[in-house]
């Protein structure tokens, strides 16, 4: 286990994690972030706590549609698959 700071929105949070997680956390956090000075400076809102309410309801939202259609999901899965192949046969004739 490591340990790690991640600020969000003015504030840090001391998290204790396994090193495989650290790169989607830090990730994230950094999405959350450009989607808290997005929604501040398109709607002049002055609370963190809204700014964070408003942050939790559009990723849940982007969830509940991705489950509400899991063949779009398998077709991702397979165009993505389909694109590494492609890739990996590049590498290897390169």
């Amino acid at each position: 286990m490591i340990k790690i700071k991640l600020t969000i929105a003015d504030r840090v949070y001391p998290l204790t994690i396994a090193p495989d997680q650290e790169a989607a956390l830090r990730n994230s956090a950094k999405k959350i972030e450009g989607m808290i000075k997005q929604l501040e400076k398109n709607y002049a809102v002055r609370d963190k706590q809204d700014v964070l309410a408003m942050c939790a309801l559009q990723y849940a939202a982007r969830v509940e549609k991705q489950e509400q259609n899991p063949e779009s999901n398998e077709a991702d899965r397979l165009k993505t698959q389909e694109l590494i192949d492609l890739i990996d046969v590049h590498i290897a004739t390169y």
